[in-house]
């Protein structure tokens, strides 16, 4: 997923993962995009400032490049 553009898991339209949570533009489903340390799976924390995004990684105490980093995206539950 990270070399190619994500898509949705419920109908397969390309997603924009600079979103944390989105509507899908094709089936309009709610969906989440959480990111995970490509080296230890951790839950990554998403660091913003002046349009640039980074992410830090808790378990590895480091920053992980976006072009690194592995995003599930789920249904956002109702």
């Amino acid at each position: 997923m990270n070399d190619s553009t994500p898509c949705c898991p419920l109908c397969a339209a390309a997603l924009d993962p600079r979103h944390g949570e989105q509507r899908c533009p094709g089936c309009h489903a709610e969906l989440r995009f959480e990111a995970s340390c490509p080296d230890c799976g951790a839950p990554l924390e998403r660091l913003q400032a002046c349009g640039a995004v980074d992410y830090f990684c808790q378990g590895c105490s480091s920053l992980i490049s976006k072009r690194r980093v592995i995003f599930a995206i789920t249904p956002v539950d109702e």
